[in-house]
């Protein structure tokens, strides 16, 4: 029963979630819970608990006397923790880059096939967003612990535009290649080339998820 409960519960914030990135409930949007549930045919239960996740995700916000609301995404946000995220993950991947060791190559690799793997999944951008931060602060391995918490903190509060860019900018396909040659591109101790690419992956990401953001305004 319990794994029956937390599967419909899953199909709720999945939905929500995608209802959300997508632009077909806008910001500021009430989110009632007995509608959604009637809509998805499902308890408000499953409503509750979901909408309970996306406000940890950010996405949603509980309101007094208003209840559930959809939040603001916001360009000039995405502008500054995509910015902030190229400057500080590229300082650590070229301080990291010397003392990687084969084991830190290996665990990469490992990252890369579970990548893969979560193409096939239902819930591919959920594992897709964890698989991502692991794979990219698994090459951060340097004795820089403020840098990497603010790093830490930066992916946290980018993690709902980062969901958008899979979900509905085909970035999951697209980010595979690029974490490909990152990681090769480190293997051959290319500091210059792999925080380029790096460079370049995260801005790239920033552009494709600004582009969806003004299309939503139109």
């Amino acid at each position: 029963m319990a794994i029956e409960y937390k599967t419909r519960t899953q199909i709720v914030v999945e939905a929500i979630r995608e209802r959300i990135l997508s632009g077909a409930i806008k910001a500021g949007e009430p989110l009632r819970q007995a509608a959604l549930a009637e809509e998805l045919n499902v308890s408000r239960i499953p409503v509750r608990e979901a909408l309970l996740q996306l406000e940890a995700e950010g996405l949603v916000r509980f309101e007094p006397h208003k209840g559930a609301t959809a939040t603001e995404l916001n360009l000039n946000l995405v502008d500054e923790l995509f910015e902030l995220r190229a400057l500080l993950e590229a300082d650590l991947l070229k301080r990291a880059i010397p003392s990687l060791t084969d084991a830190d190559f290996a665990a990469a690799e490992e990252k890369l096939e579970a990548l893969e793997r979560a193409l096939h999944e239902d819930n591919a951008a959920d594992r897709w967003s964890s698989l991502n931060t692991s794979f990219h602060m698994g090459l951060y391995k340097v004795d820089r612990p403020q840098t990497r918490e603010l790093v830490e903190n930066l992916n946290k509060n980018a993690d709902r535009y980062i969901r958008m860019h899979l979900l509905l900018a085909g970035g999951i396909k697209k980010a595979g290649g690029e974490h490909r040659d990152i990681l090769d591109a480190c293997k051959k101790r290319d500091i210059a080339k792999a925080c380029g690419l790096l460079t370049d992956h995260i801005l790239g990401a920033k552009d494709e998820i600004k582009a969806l953001l003004r299309e939503q305004e139109l």
